[in-house]
């Protein structure tokens, strides 16, 4: 997935209410950024980061820029959540995932469950229908990458739906996408999210697919990269 327009780079002051940031950038201007971000981002809010920001192309659009990227010791980690679902999407479509090769179409934000929409539906009529859950990595310790890094009843949810999905004879699968090229492995980070650990070991025991991909990152573009082990 490459960026519509070139990064503009600046400096992270601070991140406040979730989703603003304050950014001074290199021409002096300070701004005000979005954050597509309502996760904790532990390890990437130093203040003097090195960001890149994307600006709107809807000039009426409140906050002119969007946070994308920080660098993090000598590597970009990317911190927008509303990436994944294209990432992921644009990798499938062009057989650069060989775990969910093999399907005739591929559908976004299809309804399923109680009041809930699944990323990816691949759909086939010669195989059962895949759904895929996309779920945005970006906490790194002990060189793992590790999810979540918040408590999240919804991702919870989201694991128990995909568990009636296999129940259903369908297929199920959590795709989980780390914005960072440092890690090697995948862990759940049982002890930010003890809930979501559980619901994570019961849906593997019902037969839910768990993937991890690593991505390269630079300012023109983020694509997807290596698979990574994921530790039940």
């Amino acid at each position: 997935m490459r960026f519509p327009t070139p990064l503009i780079r600046g400096r992270l002051i601070r991140r406040y209410k979730r989703f603003l940031s304050d950014i001074v950038l290199d021409s002096g201007e300070e701004v005000v950024a979005h954050c597509a971000n309502p996760g904790a981002m532990t390890g990437l809010l130093a203040p003097n980061a090195e960001v890149w920001l994307s600006r709107a192309s809807n000039p009426s659009r409140k906050l002119k820029y969007s946070w994308e990227l920080v660098r993090v010791d000598d590597g970009l980690v990317g911190i927008n959540t509303n990436l994944p679902n294209a990432i992921v999407a644009e990798a499938i479509a062009a057989g650069r995932v060989p775990e969910l090769a093999g399907y005739g179409s591929m559908r976004r934000e299809v309804k399923y469950g109680v009041n809930s929409r699944i990323d990816l539906l691949l759909e086939d009529p010669a195989r059962p229908t895949c759904h895929v859950e996309v779920k945005n990595v970006h906490l790194r310790r002990a060189e793992d990458a590790e999810f979540p890094d918040c408590v999240t009843l919804r991702g919870a949810k989201h694991l128990r739906e995909l568990a009636s999905v296999v129940q259903g004879g369908g297929r199920a699968v959590l795709f989980y996408l780390v914005q960072r090229a440092d890690c090697d492995r995948m862990t759940v980070a049982a002890d930010i999210d003890p809930g979501y650990a559980a619901a994570f070991r019961d849906a593997r025991d019902h037969g839910v697919e768990a993937l991890c991909y690593a991505c390269r990152l630079s300012t023109e573009a983020i694509k997807l990269d290596r698979p990574l082990v994921v530790v039940d």
